[in-house]
């Protein structure tokens, strides 16, 4: 079988009932605002575990540049390292092909056993946008879904209810404190040579400069004072 990730392969091999919360995402680069709204995911729905799993191919992206996986998978490791809950899966990575949640959450769910539930964290907005998901109704057969609610954006309860009534999803809103972080915003920062600590995580940041990610022309380290 599969490994999944190196925490938690083995959750709920006990036979005790476990949950599990799923934090896809392109990650480039993972930040701050990911990590507090996994957490406090995990705190409000009294998770086991969180893993993330980054985009191999992520399908709706297709029209833009998007930093090789193996950097997205090394800076989501670093930034995780120190939370013993949470986790990364190169899963998707390791697949191939464009990336889709419902195969993802299909091979989480072959992985684990029936006693392991499984909850997709993801934004509200996207959430909006389910139906149009591959196998949407498959979704909402493998996982009960996490919409987390971000700074300037909130579903309207006609638009939950439309959402619940389109594909039976099981869907629960969890409003995070407000981090007004982003991941573009991260890049065109670097890109014009502002500061992102205290944005990232310090290992993420030393990873972004070492390799010299999001700077476009010019020498890395002679932006190190300034980020």
């Amino acid at each position: 079988m599969a490994k999944i990730c190196e925490r938690f392969d083995d959750l709920g091999r006990d036979g005790k009932p476990a949950r599990l919360g799923i934090m896809g995402g392109t990650f480039d680069p993972i930040h701050i605002g990911h990590l507090a709204t996994a957490e406090q995911a995990r705190e409000a729905y009294d998770l086991d575990a969180v893993v993330f799993v980054p985009a191999g191919n992520p399908v709706f992206k297709k029209d833009r540049a998007v930093t090789p996986a193996a950097d997205r998978l090394a800076m989501c490791r670093l930034a995780v390292a120190s939370n013993p809950s949470f986790c990364v899966s190169a899963m998707e990575i390791e697949r191939g092909g464009d990336t889709y949640t419902v195969d993802t959450l299909r091979e989480l769910r072959a992985h684990y056993p029936d006693n392991v539930e499984l909850f997709f964290i993801t934004g509200a907005d996207a959430v909006a946008h389910i139906v149009k998901w591959r196998e949407s109704a498959a979704i909402a057969d493998l996982a009960r879904l996490i919409a987390v609610t971000r700074p300037g954006y909130a579903l309207t309860d006609e638009r939950r209810r439309a959402i619940e009534d389109e594909g039976s999803f099981d869907v629960s809103y969890l409003e995070v404190t407000a981090l007004a972080v982003s991941s573009s915003d991260l890049r065109e920062r670097v890109a014009a040579g502002k500061s992102i600590r205290y944005l990232v995580m310090q290992r993420v940041l030393d990873y972004v400069l070492e390799h010299g990610l999001y700077s476009g022309a010019g020498d890395a380290s002679a932006r190190k004072e300034t980020l």
